[in-house]
């Protein structure tokens, strides 16, 4: 008789598994978890930070990542697939398969009803125990808004929202820009 309890997964069991999996699962505490697909205005929002972020950082030493990028928290143990991720100089890989990566300056996610509560909660906890993280930022899909965290003096997080198509979100920890409204051209908007 089975007692219901699943085994837990060391790290290399948990790599392996999505290595070889067709779907993208998140790791922590010895358990995998699956992540759901993401929605049009989800699709949407990343790609348009992608290609505004490329373009800014072209010809510099940072470099721009999207959710086929895993990273690992060493601090925490978490494997995850942020939205938008920056590195700048050197990448630090996990192992020689230079499939995960261990040093973002910048992490976006972009949130979903089922996953906002985690996005800005426990997911970022783990985040900042990151020592390359100087900046999170999540993005609502539903409104233009974004909510951004920087890393100060004494490692302090300062928050600033940032609302509306007119506005213009400036990303301190890489130094350039995006217009609201090209973050979210082609996402569909509820009346405001």
């Amino acid at each position: 008789m089975s007692s219901g309890v699943l085994p837990r997964l060391s790290p290399e069991e948990y790599l392996d598994l999505d290595r070889a999996a067709d779907q993208r699962s998140e790791y922590w505490n010895g358990e995998m978890f699956a992540l759901s697909g993401g929605s049009v205005a989800h699709a949407t929002i990343v790609t348009n930070l992608v290609v505004s972020l490329a373009g800014g950082l072209r010809g510099g030493t940072c470099r721009v990542f999207s959710t086929d990028l895993r990273l690992r928290v060493s601090a925490t143990g978490l494997y995850t697939y942020p939205d938008v991720l920056v590195i700048c100089g050197q990448i630090a890989f996990a192992d020689d398969r230079n499939d995960t990566v261990l040093n973002p300056k910048l992490l976006v996610e972009v949130l979903s009803p089922s996953t906002q509560d985690y996005d800005r909660g426990r997911k970022f906890a783990h985040y900042r125990a990151l020592p390359s993280l100087e900046e999170y930022v999540v993005v609502a899909q539903d409104r233009p808004h974004v909510e951004q965290f920087v890393r100060e003096d004494l490692n302090r997080w300062t928050l600033t929202d940032t609302d509306g198509l007119d506005a213009l979100l400036f990303f301190r920890s890489i130094g350039c820009s995006a217009a609201l409204r090209e973050v979210f051209d082609g996402v569909e908007l509820p009346p405001s």
